[in-house]
């Protein structure tokens, strides 16, 4: 059992940065693929990122590659969500994810894959 706390939402202006943290509890962290979904009022959640057990492997939504990073420190059981050259498209509802992965490398854009969810964090980016 995981439990994830997010951190780190809030109004930022267009071109800005923020950076948004995922707390997990549990001793298994290192264990968990992690990911980040988003949700805009009215549309359906969308992956942003996700990142395998080490960070060996991460992958990004195409609406934020080249502007978000995720990253992860399995010491403070933390994932975290720098995101750079915000966009108004941006504003939403920023969930983080766990998924209990057999290996490292592993990681996935699917929302289904993901069995463990916070409850979100707004992020609203004003033009």
């Amino acid at each position: 059992q995981v439990q994830l706390v997010e951190s780190g939402g809030g109004l930022v202006q267009a071109g800005g940065s923020l950076r948004l943290s995922c707390a997990a509890s549990g001793r298994t962290f290192s264990r968990y693929a992690m990911g980040w979904f988003r949700q805009a009022p009215g549309k359906e959640r969308e992956f942003v990122a996700s990142i395998s057990w080490s960070g060996v492997s991460t992958k990004y939504g195409d609406s934020v590659k080249g502007r978000f990073t995720i990253s992860r420190d399995n010491a403070k059981n933390t994932v975290y969500l720098q995101m750079n050259s915000l966009k108004p498209e941006d504003t939403a509802v920023y969930y983080c994810a766990a998924d209990p992965s057999a290996y490292d490398h592993y990681n996935s854009r699917v929302r289904d894959a993901y069995d463990y969810w916070g409850q979100g964090t707004q992020v609203t980016v004003s033009s």
